[in-house]
């Protein structure tokens, strides 16, 4: 009770400072019973873990069981991005202006059909010319075979006249022998006085007239035999001639080829069946030829290309090709949509700037469901291995001697060497080490010793 002699204030204090002492005391006590119950808790817990033995020690209780056959599987889930299988931009090699724009975004092409066109009059005009220059050159071609034929008939007439002109040198030649003759029976007898001089001089005259005329018989031959080689040399000319014009027509010919070739690509076409994912040309727009900047671009939708990037650990086991590794492509702006393939292609070499390998999957995309740009998630089965002994994570040790595991024979502790395999989430694939019918402890092993005694619990199924 607080003295009657004391003033408010006073009682007041007094009041405070007791209540402040009850609240103290209460709270130590309350600290005390918690930590008793603490204390009372892990002793259970202690008490738990071990068990009395036959000689009246307690044991530690260990968890074993036999080690399961499992089908492990090892995949690499990782982002993928939907590319289209072909791209193409489209630019134009000449420059002149758009006249017609034949296709719109999302317009479905097909191969070789026309996209847009450009006016280029004077392309046509050198088409024009080139046609007109490779009619001068057939012309010409025509001409010279008409030269030769021309040609060979004048070498033909020439042989003739130098058969005609070797005929006449025989029957001159012929004469000059009769004369020759004549003259010299004509002499004796002039000699002799048998006939007059007179004779022998008109005699004689015929011999002279003979002779001449055999020299211009011959002559004639080799006049002849002149014409006849001219006529030969003009033929090699007409010929020489007839090369030079199909040469002419050939490179005319050529030329109007090029042109036509340079014409066609007045008009853009698909290069493959797709669709048009871009457009930035308009008519009347001047297009500067070899320009970067594409006209059109078309897409490739029937297959598409998705590329994932695998991190360097997972890398050398990915295979590619015909067998290679399955996928399963999963797609959220699908709603979940899952497609399955296998790895196409690698890069084969890893990517410097991210240390990952550049790995590529074919998918037929039927439906054009998949879309280039889309985001997905692929996980690529790099390895699998079926009903192989396993072991949790928990039950293996790695220290500086190297992997093992605890198994419990006739209630001590032995370990096991493991030579260790595949890894799929938690288990691990025992190569060897271990048999089917070994008791393993599945956890806590790490804290064991060689020849310790425990007490074995079976895992809760």
């Amino acid at each position: 009770m607080i003295p009657i002699a004391l003033t408010t204030p006073q009682a007041i204090e007094i009041l405070n400072m007791k209540t402040i002492m009850n609240i103290a005391f209460r709270t130590q006590w309350v600290a005390c019973v918690c930590s008793l119950c603490m204390l009372t808790v892990a002793n259970a817990q202690v008490a738990e873990t071990r068990a009395p033995a036959s000689g009246g020690k307690n044991l530690d209780r260990v968890t074993v069981g036999n080690p399961p056959r499992k089908s492990l599987k090892l995949f690499t889930t990782q982002p993928a991005k939907i590319q289209p299988y072909e791209r193409a931009p489209l630019t134009s090699k000449l420059s002149g202006y758009i006249s017609e724009v034949l296709v719109e975004i999302g317009d479905v092409v097909k191969v070789g059909q026309p996209l847009l066109r450009l006016n280029m009059p004077e392309l046509l005009d050198e088409v024009r010319q080139m046609e007109a220059q490779v009619a001068n050159a057939a012309a010409e071609v025509t001409q010279s075979e008409s030269k030769i034929l021309a040609a060979k008939a004048v070498a033909e007439s020439k042989k003739v006249g130098v058969t005609v002109a070797e005929a006449g040198t025989g029957r001159n030649e012929a004469d000059y022998q009769r004369w020759s003759a004549e003259t010299n029976r004509i002499k004796e007898l002039a000699g002799r006085g048998s006939v007059t001089s007179k004779l022998y001089e008109e005699t004689n005259s015929q011999l002279l007239s003979a002779d001449a005329g055999r020299r211009e018989a011959a002559a004639m031959v080799l006049a002849a035999k002149a014409a006849a080689n001219e006529a030969a040399a003009m033929i090699g000319k007409a010929e020489a001639d007839l090369v030079a014009a199909k040469a002419k027509q050939r490179v005319a010919e050529a030329d109007l080829a090029k042109t036509k070739t340079m014409l066609g690509y007045a008009e853009l076409r698909a290069p493959f069946a797709g669709v048009i994912t871009q457009r930035t040309a308009d008519v009347g727009q001047f297009v500067t030829g070899g320009t970067e900047k594409p006209l059109v671009v078309v897409e490739r939708t029937d297959k598409v290309r998705v590329v994932v990037y695998v991190p360097e650990l997972d890398a050398a086991m990915v295979t590619p090709g015909e067998n290679g590794d399955a996928v399963t492509l999963k797609v959220q702006s699908l709603g979940g949509r899952e497609f399955t393939a296998r790895v196409s292609r690698t890069a084969w070499a890893l990517d410097e700037s991210n240390h990952s390998l550049r790995t590529e999957i074919d998918i037929v995309n039927s439906d054009a469901a998949l879309r280039s740009g889309m985001f997905a998630s692929a996980s690529i089965l790099l390895d699998k291995r079926d009903e192989v002994l396993t072991l949790p994570l928990a039950a293996i040790v790695r220290d500086g001697s190297g992997v093992y595991c605890c198994v419990v024979v006739g209630g001590k502790i032995e370990r096991k060497p493991l030579e260790l395999g595949l890894r799929s989430g938690d288990d691990l694939e025992i190569v060897s080490g271990l048999n089917a019918t070994d008791k393993v402890v599945l956890a806590r092993t790490a804290g064991l010793q060689v020849g310790q005694e425990v007490a074995t619990l079976e895992p809760v199924k």
